[in-house]
């Protein structure tokens, strides 16, 4: 049997408590840039189609239309239901889904601008799952419209209704990418 008897001076271990806690400042600091800088500057899955989910939602609403020309061009695949107002062309509807704005449950439906040339097969509130890209379009101003390429109607989410944006929400990017 070995016994070791180790004597550290309160120098000494003052010395290693510091050292310790760099290193572990220092892997905090090296994950949070590998998160921001490198996880989120490559799209997952070899895609370059971002999903928007109702976690996500409107923050990626609110980002393309505050930027709009920063995210031309970007395919983005999401759900929602159809919702038509009456000044908007056949070929057009809104992507919709619910926003609760308070307390009490109320909703307020926002949405995408969308394109597609047999959009009249679609009814009213019918929940579809589509793909498109997003292109400058004009509707009482300059927003986004959703072309779409690959559209099918599915069922209602479980996570229907989604919220009103995050307040610490930044993109840092010009391009949507999958955090996944």
């Amino acid at each position: 049997m070995f016994v070791y008897n180790v004597k550290i001076s309160s120098k000494r271990l003052f010395k290693m408590i510091i050292a310790l806690m760099f290193i572990i400042v220092l892997i905090i600091i090296g994950l949070s840039i590998y998160k921001t800088f490198i996880k989120t500057s490559t799209i997952s899955d070899d895609s370059d189609v971002y999903t928007i989910d109702s976690n996500n939602y409107t923050n990626i609403l609110k980002a393309v239309h505050d930027d709009l020309d920063t995210y031309i061009g970007q395919k983005i695949h999401f759900t929602g239901y159809v919702y038509r107002v009456y000044d908007l062309d056949s070929d057009e509807f809104v992507l919709a889904r619910d926003m609760v704005i308070n307390s009490e449950f109320q909703t307020l439906v926002v949405g995408f601008l969308c394109h597609y040339e047999d959009s009249n097969i679609f009814k009213d509130g019918s929940w579809i799952d589509i793909v498109g890209e997003i292109k400058k379009g004009y509707y009482h101003g300059d927003i986004p419209i959703i072309d779409i390429t690959e559209i099918k109607e599915t069922e209602k989410p479980i996570d229907s209704y989604v919220y009103p944006p995050d307040d610490y929400y930044i993109p840092t990017s010009s391009l949507i990418y999958n955090n996944s």
